[in-house]
């Protein structure tokens, strides 16, 4: 199955060399490109011409400074400090912990940027198609265009939710010289709801190889579920029972249900777990400069030695690990904890000894990741456990795990619902829904279940700051946050899912609360600014308040 779906991307990847090239360069976006004069596209040419709106996912996800980045390195759970080796990429990844970035930071640059690089690819095939260069089946036509339409929405839910205020450019046959107009958050938000909305019907029903890592309808209604959940933070209005609708079409439609073992929805050959909705494939080839993606979060957060423990091709850099303040909130009977960090004594494959490495006065001990953090400064190399949640295959070539992403998936219907439920007054079906996700982390049903009072009470992340690995002496603690257990119940469930920041911010904890070596720096910092690249280019956009 995998290699049918890698087959269709790679199509998808071939038809693009009939293209001039469109914007992959981070520093500035162009809104269109011309189609070669030699290509006279076919009815096959479909696919290659609707393939690049996602293989472009893989950019915005994973190159460099990537969207993992983006929504897990500015929160609670996850965190990159500076080892004895020096690496913290310029400071960047200290300035995305202590919420100082500003808009010269590559992070939301780098987003920005591939999010347009996927709507231009959007708006090309639409043209295509709509002008008559692309010769399709009419019914196809329809099918097709729906599904684009979708995909370019997707796009604009990303920038919604980390600019705000974007331009919504539609058109691709648009002068050289052409500057989009700025829109306000709630102009994006409604675009992306209608997108959604009038094109879902004609989206695939099935749920199968041809519709793996592509939009079909519960996909999208899947969408419109995260844009309602968060609808409040965008335009200040709730929309729980909207939420709610789009869920129920998901679990109605009987096609997805929940791993018996949380792992196997991120284990290396994911692509036939009954519980994804929407992936982004990815696999790795013989030639590492020709190969489906970089999913390359393995190097980012083991240690070198590790490359023992799974027979690595390259080695690890030993960078980024949990924020012990989190791991300290896991039940100790949950499963979770063993199946999302990687800890304790390291061994290679052989049984041998892992040792330390990057300061000379320690290489005789042992490599055992420890549930510790000094800080962000002057980390010990050992210290903070490592993300594993997507299974690391031994023998994993060029840093590059081959693993499909998981982008939605049933247990966050689930979890959307009753957290639905729970803001609107049914604390005990919300609780319902919760434990029903709980059961398959637990041995014994007991310590699964959770009652809707349980829900309403406040986390038990202990939030303050950290000195030298020692939390302050009156910490903020957590049991003033509203619903916070149930934040925590999102952390245990989808920690190193790039979901976090978004979680915080509905909350009111991502600008309001101290952890690690972060304190808060202004309610401004809930979306990004707009990349000075693009002022600079457009003298249409407005800077985002606060930057």
């Amino acid at each position: 199955m995998k290699k049918t779906i890698i087959r269709i991307f790679n199509i998808a990847l071939i038809g693009t060399l009939f293209l001039l090239n469109a914007c992959t360069d981070t520093s500035e976006v162009v809104y269109h490109d011309l189609l070669s004069e030699e290509f006279i596209p076919t009815p096959e040419d479909a696919v290659a011409i609707t393939g690049p709106a996602y293989t472009n996912l893989r950019e915005v996800l994973f190159y460099w400074h990537g969207m993992f980045d983006t929504q897990e390195e500015c929160s609670d759970i996850i965190v990159t400090p500076e080892r004895p080796n020096g690496w913290v990429d310029g400071g960047v990844y200290r300035a995305m912990h202590e919420h100082i970035w500003n808009s010269e930071q590559s992070h939301s640059s780098a987003l920005w940027n591939r999010c347009y690089t996927g709507i231009n690819h959007c708006n090309r095939a639409l043209y295509q198609i709509e002008s008559g260069n692309l010769p399709m089946d009419p019914d196809d036509a329809v099918k097709t265009l729906a599904e684009l339409k979708v995909v370019r929405a997707f796009y604009y839910y990303i920038l919604l939710d980390n600019f705000g205020n974007v331009p919504v450019t539609t058109q691709y046959d648009v002068p050289e010289d052409f500057l989009p107009e700025q829109s306000t958050r709630q102009e994006v938000y409604n675009f992306v709801i209608q997108e959604i909305n009038d094109n879902m019907e004609n989206l695939p029903a099935e749920n199968n190889v041809e519709t793996y890592g592509r939009f079909n309808q519960w996909a999208a209604h899947t969408l419109l579920a995260k844009v309602y959940q968060n609808a409040e933070v965008y335009t200040g209005t709730a929309q729980w029972a909207k939420c709610i609708e789009e869920c129920d079409a998901v679990i109605t439609s009987n096609l997805y249900s929940l791993e018996p073992d949380v792992r196997n929805t991120f284990k290396t050959n994911n692509e036939s777990s009954v519980e994804i909705i929407f992936a982004v494939p990815f696999a790795s080839k013989s030639d590492p400069f020709e190969d489906y993606g970089w999913f390359h979060l393995l190097n980012k957060t083991l240690h070198p030695g590790s490359q023992a423990t799974y027979d690595l091709e390259v080695q690890p850099w030993g960078g980024n690990c949990a924020i012990p303040q989190f791991i300290n909130t896991y039940h100790p009977n949950d499963d979770r904890l063993a199946a999302t960090w990687i800890m304790g004594p390291q061994f290679a494959l052989n049984g041998d000894t892992v040792y330390l490495s990057m300061d000379d006065a320690r290489t005789s001990e042992q490599l055992n990741y420890t549930n510790i953090l000094q800080g962000i400064e002057d980390t010990y190399e050992e210290e903070g456990y490592r993300i594993g949640k997507y299974e690391i295959a031994v023998g994993t070539k060029f840093g590059r795990l081959e693993n499909d992403w998981v982008w939605f998936r049933y247990a966050d219907i689930l979890m959307m619902k009753a957290e639905a439920l729970l803001r609107t007054g049914d604390a005990d079906g919300a609780a319902t829904l919760v434990t029903e996700v709980r059961l398959r982390a637990f041995d014994d049903p007991a310590d699964a279940e959770v009652t809707g009072a349980e829900l309403q009470a406040g986390s038990s992340y202990e939030y303050g700051n950290v000195t030298e690995g020692v939390l302050e002496a009156s910490p903020e603690g957590g049991a003033d946050i509203q619903y916070g257990r149930f934040l925590d119940e999102l952390g245990w469930e989808f920690a190193a899912e790039a979901r976090r920041r978004q979680d915080l911010i509905r909350f009111g904890v991502f600008t309001t609360k101290k952890w690690l070596s972060h304190v808060p720096n202004g309610d401004f910092r809930t979306i990004f600014p707009i990349p000075e690249t693009a002022l600079q280019t457009n003298s249409n956009l407005v800077q985002n308040p606060g930057y």
